[in-house]
């Protein structure tokens, strides 16, 4: 049985893939769903399954890139509606039958994948597989090109690699977005308000990628307005911290956000943690850090309104 979050109505088109990070080569799959679903009067929708086809057959999923609730939210927002398949129904079906089954349930008249996709028991169809049986079912197919950076295909792999290494950059330039994570805001020991830099907390969910430990250039919105910030991912050794987190100290912002779903965007990495002689060295290494957060965020927001402002002009 198929879980939607909201009833489809007449005929849609179907995003295929695992959109695992919703990178540059996902999106140009989700953006041509978009396009060929206005132009020929469907909705656009996308299939995604109850838990990763990895951990289902292997036992273990890759490193999340984006959490499920992430994920969905930023499909919804894109204006998809989402299905979600419990991934052992479909697992042992043939490609045939597995295009049979989405094609009968969800009245599916087009369907968007990239140029990579695989499907049907043990993954034996491709694109080409793909194009056979839907013209067999009438369905209009439509595949995205290779996404590539710095000659190479833009995969979730090579951006968590990137991530682990601490190369910000790379990785959302890849991604087409800062890599973000919105995560509950807890309870921590207080210690940053007392070096005059209060931090929010924030822990991981598990089997998310391992970012690499040291201090971030982030960004934070709140009430429609950006803060520059400056994160530490890590596990603080000059206060003898233990427990691997996320703190960022919001640079400019006053307010209690204990509970609250704070979104974090990492726009470029500072230094690696290290831990610090004295209370005093580290809260001087806090105020150089902020200094040159303030530099980059303020960089970055530049480019980003010339980007828009280009954007406006090329419309």
């Amino acid at each position: 049985m198929f879980i939607t979050d909201k009833k489809l109505c007449g005929n849609c088109i179907l995003a295929l893939g695992n959109f695992d990070g919703i990178h540059k080569g996902h999106r140009a799959v989700l953006q041509k769903a978009l396009r060929e679903a206005k132009a020929r009067g469907l909705v656009p929708a996308v299939l995604l399954f109850n838990e990763h086809p990895k951990k289902v057959l292997f036992g273990s999923a890759p490193p999340q890139l984006i959490t499920k609730s992430d994920k969905e939210s930023q499909l919804l927002q894109m204006g998809f509606s989402l299905v979600t398949v419990p991934f052992s129904e479909i697992q042992n079906l043939s490609c045939r039958d597995f295009l049979t089954k989405i094609y009968c349930s969800l009245n599916v008249r087009a369907i968007s994948c990239g140029y990579n996709y695989r499907f049907g028991k043990d993954a034996k169809g491709d694109a080409g597989t793909l194009e056979k049986e839907c013209k067999n079912l009438g369905i209009a197919l439509f595949v995205a090109k290779e996404q590539k950076y710095k000659n190479e295909p833009v995969s979730s792999t090579r951006i968590r690699a990137a991530l682990m290494n601490g190369e910000v950059r790379e990785a959302n330039a890849m991604l087409g977005r800062e890599f973000s994570y919105c995560l509950e805001v807890v309870s921590g020991d207080r210690r940053g308000r007392l070096l005059g830099f209060p931090t929010i907390n924030q822990f991981f969910p598990e089997n998310f990628v391992r970012l690499r430990r040291g201090v971030y250039v982030s960004k934070v919105c709140l009430s429609g307005r950006s803060y520059a910030g400056v994160t530490n991912i890590g596990v603080r050794p000059t206060v003898d911290g233990e427990s691997f987190r996320s703190e960022t100290c919001i640079l400019g912002f006053s307010g209690d956000l204990y509970g609250a779903r704070v979104e974090v965007f990492l726009l470029d990495f500072l230094r690696d943690e290290q831990k610090f002689d004295s209370i005093d060295a580290l809260t001087q290494a806090i105020g150089r850090d902020a200094e040159r957060a303030v530099e980059i965020f303020n960089r970055f927001e530049q480019d980003r309104t010339k980007e828009e402002k280009n954007e406006q002009v090329e419309c």
